[in-house]
C-alpha cells in the first residue's frame, strides 16, 4: 500500500492530481489536458478509498482479535472439558480443563486421534460420538480417558456435530464433567439406603416380635381368668357330685328317715342345690369370655362382613350401650341423643361390638373421672349416619393417638387388655363403608365417631 505524502508547505495530504502538476508544465491541448484531469480524480478518489478500506481492515482486525481473544478466554474458563475433532477423529482444539485431565500440553494432543487418549476399556463407546448425523442429533456417553497408563474418572460427554456452510459433517465438538466422584458417592448413599431399609426391616421384625408379645401376654392372662374361673367351678361341682353320690346310695339303702335327714344335712345337700345354679352360670360365663378372645383373634385373619341386613340404628345403640354398661356395672352420667327411624346397611352383630367396644373404652378411660358422664348420639346428615361416643375423661395422649389404631396397641395394663378392640371395630367399620376417626372432645375428654351410609 503507497504511503500517503504531504506538503512541506502546507502540511496537508497532496493528491495524485497534485502531483503530477507539480512536475512541470505538460505540453497538452485542452481537450486531452481535461481527460487526463478526469482519470487523475478518478484515480484520486480510487485512492482515497483504498486508503478508508486500510483503516477500515485495521478496525475490523482489531476487533475480530477481541472477539477471539473472549472467545479463547470463555472456553479456557469452562471446568467442563472440551475436544474439537474433525470428520476423521483428529483433535484440532481443547481447552486447559481437558489439558489438566490428561496432564500435557496442547502440542502434545493436537493432531493426534482422539481414540488414542481414550481408555482401551472405552474405545467402543467413542465409535457412535464421532458418527455423522444431524446438526440437532446431540449424542450422550460415558468416556474414561488414558492418563500415563492409568484411567482417568469416568465424564459424562455430550457429542455435537459440527457442519460447514454447505451442510457437510466436519466433525464433532466434545463436552463432559466427572462422573465419578458423583457416581461413588450416588453407590455411597445406596449403599446406605440398603442397610437404611434393612435396620427398618429388623426393627418391623423386632416390633412384631414385641407385638405377639404383648398379644401373647395379654392373651394369656386374658384367657387364663376365665379359665381358672370354669377350672374352679368344675372342681367344686366334682365335690358337689361325691356328696350327692353318697346321699343317693342312702336313699337307695333304705336308711330310715331320721337317718337320711342327718345325711342330708351332714353332705350340705340343701347348700349343694342352691348352688348349682350360680355355679353353671359362672361356668357358662367363662366359657362364652374364652370364646369371645377367640372370635377375636380370628377377626384379625378372617376379616368379613358377614350377613347385611337393615340395622334399626335407635335399637342397635339402646342394646350396646345398655350391655356395656350393666356390664361395667359403674354408675355414670349417660346421655342419649338418637334421632328415630335411623337405618344402615350391615352387619347387627358386627356393629353392636363396635358400640359395645367404644363405650367400655369410654367407661375405662372415667374410671378415675368424678363425675363422669358419657355422651352417645346418631344423627343424619345428608346421605350419611354419623355416630358420636364422648366421654368427659382424660382424653387421648398426643403421643398415642396416631397408634390407637393399631393391632396390639393398648394403654391398659397386662390382662386388662389385648390391644385388639378398637382395631377390630375400626376394621367392622372400613367394611361398612365408613372410617372411625378418634378425636378430643370440645371440654376436654375422648371422641370417637364414625360415618355409615343411610339404609
Amino acid at each position: 500500500m503507497p504511503e500517503v505524502t504531504h506538503s512541506p508547505e502546507t502540511g496537508e495530504p497532496e493528491t495524485l492530481l497534485k502531483l503530477i502538476t507539480k512536475r512541470g508544465a505538460m505540453e497538452l491541448d485542452q481537450e486531452r489536458e481535461g481527460a487526463w484531469i478526469e482519470v487523475i480524480r478518478k484515480m484520486d478518489e480510487v485512492y482515497s478509498d483504498l486508503l478508508r478500506y486500510e483503516v477500515d481492515l485495521e478496525h475490523k482486525n482489531a476487533e475480530l482479535e477481541e472477539a477471539q481473544a473472549f472467545v479463547t478466554n470463555v472456553i479456557e474458563s469452562v471446568s467442563d472439558i472440551l475436544i474439537v475433532c474433525d470428520a476423521k477423529g483428529l483433535v484440532q482444539q481443547v481447552n486447559s480443563a481437558f489439558q489438566h485431565t490428561l496432564g500435557c500440553s496442547v502440542a502434545d494432543i493436537v493432531g493426534k486421534n482422539i481414540a488414542e487418549v481414550i481408555d482401551v476399556q472405552d474405545k467402543a463407546k467413542l465409535v457412535p460420538l464421532l458418527k455423522p448425523r444431524s446438526a440437532s442429533d446431540v449424542v450422550d456417553g460415558e468416556l474414561r480417558f488414558s492418563r500415563e497408563g492409568a484411567s482417568s474418572d469416568l465424564f459424562a460427554i455430550n457429542a455435537s456435530p459440527r457442519h460447514d456452510h454447505r451442510g457437510r459433517f466436519i466433525g464433532v465438538v466434545l463436552t463432559g464433567r466427572p462422573i465419578g466422584e458423583l457416581r461413588r458417592a450416588y453407590e455411597e448413599l445406596h449403599k446406605a439406603h440398603h442397610e437404611l431399609q434393612r435396620a427398618q426391616r429388623q426393627l418391623v421384625e423386632q416390633e412384631k416380635m414385641a407385638s405377639l408379645g404383648r398379644l401373647v401376654a395379654g392373651v394369656a392372662h386374658e384367657l387364663n381368668n376365665p379359665i381358672s374361673f370354669v377350672y374352679g367351678n368344675v372342681h367344686t361341682l366334682m365335690r358337689y357330685r361325691t356328696a350327692i353320690a353318697a346321699y343317693l346310695d342312702a336313699v337307695h339303702g333304705e336308711a330310715k328317715e331320721g337317718e337320711l335327714a342327718a345325711e342330708r344335712r351332714s353332705l350340705r345337700i340343701d347348700e349343694i342345690l342352691e348352688d348349682f345354679g350360680p355355679l353353671i352360670e359362672g361356668t357358662l360365663e367363662g366359657a362364652v369370655r374364652i370364646s369371645e378372645i377367640v372370635k377375636n383373634l380370628r377377626r384379625l385373619s378372617f376379616s368379613k362382613l358377614g350377613e347385611v341386613e337393615r340395622v334399626n340404628i335407635e335399637r342397635l345403640i339402646n342394646t350396646a350401650v345398655l350391655w356395656a354398661v350393666r356390664t361395667k356395672q359403674v354408675r355414670i352420667d349417660l346421655q342419649m341423643e338418637v334421632e328415630p327411624e335411623l337405618w344402615v346397611s350391615g352387619n347387627e352383630g358386627q356393629l353392636h361390638q363396635v358400640i359395645v367396644n367404644l363405650v367400655e373404652n369410654a367407661i375405662d378411660a372415667m374410671r378415675g373421672t368424678e363425675a363422669p358422664r358419657l355422651v352417645v348420639s346418631a344423627v343424619r346428615k345428608e346421605n350419611e349416619i354419623l355416630f358420636r361416643i364422648s366421654d368427659n375423661g382424660p382424653g387421648i395422649d398426643k403421643d398415642h393417638i396416631s397408634h390407637i389404631f393399631e393391632p396390639f396397641f393398648t394403654t391398659k395394663r397386662v390382662g386388662e387388655g389385648t390391644g385388639l378392640g378398637l382395631w377390630i371395630s375400626y376394621g367392622i367399620v372400613r367394611e361398612h363403608g365408613g372410617e372411625l376417626v378418634a378425636g378430643y372432645g370440645p371440654e376436654g375428654g375422648a371422641t370417637f365417631s364414625f360415618a355409615l351410609p343411610a339404609a
